[in-house]
């Protein structure tokens, strides 16, 4: 089975396009890629049910951030600090790497 790909990647900075926290921007935190979902730091938090065990002594409601499609964010570039589309071009050792389409930098770390 061919494995998915996500124009983001964790440690990224994204700002939110659609939902209630449309126009906010977090760190991606986690990549699911198998299913086109990622997780962004302070971004769609839910209230979670958590029963008391080893793992958690005191159980009650938590707040956890839960996934989100990859659809619904944009890379923020981090040198122009703009929202960009992300484009794909291939540098002289052959592999391909993210440039930002505004200002040209390459974001691969």
């Amino acid at each position: 089975m061919a494995q998915n790909k996500l124009h983001v990647r964790r440690g990224d900075t994204v700002l939110v396009l659609s939902g209630k926290d449309k126009g906010r921007r977090g760190k991606v935190t986690r990549a699911i890629p198998a299913e086109g979902r990622i997780v962004v730091e302070g971004i769609n938090v839910v209230k979670k049910h958590v029963r008391p065990g080893p793992k958690v002594m005191q159980g009650g409601i938590v707040d956890q951030e839960a996934p989100i499609y990859a659809s619904k964010v944009m890379l923020v570039c981090p040198r122009c600090n703009e929202p960009t589309r992300v484009g794909h071009t291939r540098l002289e050792d052959g592999r391909p790497v993210r440039v930002c389409k505004h200002c040209g930098e390459v974001i691969d770390r």
